[in-house]
């Protein structure tokens, strides 16, 4: 789960991490109010409007109606606050993050303007090669760590989080020191980094990033940017942070998905694909783009999945108006192919089918599933193996 900078600063505020003063504005007028707060605050007026999508780059984005626009803009005073949100709310905000179609603003983030001397890069996330929760931070703040650790992986520090001890300060020191930090500048910075790491573990977050991390001309060490995802797995044990979720931001067909236990992913083909687990359903669509369409999903409808939740899965799945057909391929263990039959006939009846439909069956009570299938009266094709199913699908589209 995913949600805005606002939010993950908040978080970090009450977890005793640094961050600047800022509110939040779902209209200009309150992007007006929230500047003349922040003017009466700090006695500067310099703040900086920002825009709150779940994407990054936002700063070097720029918007589809206001091309001249980036969805970062440091403005002076209240009314040129509220002159540039009246742009941002509403329209639709390009980064190399979003893809060409962009997403609609519909909130921004009014934040007290900063005296930067330094930018720097920080952030956790788990390193599945170890294990291990890791410290990334680099000297290139502002910049995209995988452009960083592309062209100079030399620049990018790292430090495995010991789960029984956490962050220890000497690790949180030598990343100061690495980063070129000295004096109280490197004491602050150690500091805010056991704060994060401690952050980091109690939320449950699956990753925390710091981009950039700015050092003021007064030697302060603060979060200019926040952005926090949490594992879906620990949420129940966070509610005040499921209530964070912005539905308005995320794919209205995962949302769905969800609701029924279901493991969905949209993509941006035109094959659907229906698979009963996460190993097979990655090999079904490497083998639809090896025969040269595109998987339109990642469906894993799971082991034990119910007649109800196959018929939801296929709902779904058909909700896409990229369709062009569908491959439904399992391989019955703990899930039982009569139940597949089942469902996609439940599935079919309820919602119709205007696409070609492969069906591949293996596994236990397959013939039960097939003989289903035979009997309902369905225009589907059959396949022998996966490659067999995989080829039809793809010839039946290109018709």
């Amino acid at each position: 789960m995913k949600i805005h900078e606002y939010q993950g600063k908040d978080l970090l505020r009450a977890e005793g991490v640094p961050v600047p003063l800022s509110h939040v504005a779902f209209t200009a007028e309150e992007a007006k109010d929230a500047a003349a707060k922040l003017i009466d605050e700090t006695g500067s007026e310099i703040v900086v409007v920002k825009a709150q999508i779940h994407a990054g780059g936002r700063g070097k984005g720029r918007f589809k109606e206001y091309p001249e626009l980036g969805g970062v803009k440091v403005v002076k005073g209240a009314t040129a606050a509220k002159d540039v949100a009246t742009k941002m709310l509403g329209s639709t905000l390009v980064t190399i993050q979003t893809g060409p179609e962009g997403k609609k603003v519909q909130r921004v983030l009014v934040e007290q303007g900063m005296d930067i001397k330094q930018e720097l890069y920080l952030g956790i996330t788990l390193d599945r090669a170890t294990g291990r929760n890791t410290v990334m931070a680099s000297t290139e703040g502002g910049m995209e760590i995988e452009e960083v650790a592309a062209h100079t992986p030399e620049k990018i520090l790292k430090e495995a989080i010991d789960p029984a001890v956490g962050l220890a300060g000497f690790q949180a020191r030598k990343l100061a020191y690495g980063l070129g930090l000295e004096g109280k500048v490197a004491r602050k910075a150690a500091a805010f980094l056991g704060k994060l790491a401690g952050a980091y573990e109690r939320l449950d977050c699956s990753l925390l990033e710091i981009n950039p991390l700015v050092i003021t001309g007064s030697g302060d060490v603060l979060a200019l940017d926040a952005k926090a995802n949490f594992d879906d797995n620990a949420l129940h044990r966070h509610p005040h942070i499921e209530a964070l979720r912005d539905p308005g931001e995320e794919d209205a067909a995962e949302l769905e998905a969800k609701k029924h236990d279901l493991s969905y992913v949209n993509l941006d083909g035109n094959i659907g694909c229906m698979v009963n687990g996460a190993g097979l359903a990655m090999a079904t669509m490497d083998i639809i783009k090896h025969f040269g369409a595109e998987p339109a999903n990642f469906l894993d409808v799971g082991g034990g999945a119910t007649v109800e939740r196959v018929t939801a899965a296929f709902k779904i799945i058909t909700s896409d108006p990229r369709l062009e057909g569908i491959l439904v391929n399992i391989f019955g263990g703990i899930m039982k192919c009569d139940t597949i039959a089942q469902g996609v006939i439940a599935a079919v009846k309820e919602v119709g089918l205007t696409v070609p439909l492969v069906v591949r069956l293996e596994g236990t009570n397959v013939a039960q599933g097939k003989k289903l299938l035979e009997e309902s009266g369905l225009n589907l094709t059959t396949g022998s193996s996966l490659r067999d199913a995989a080829s039809k699908i793809v010839e039946l589209v290109n018709k």
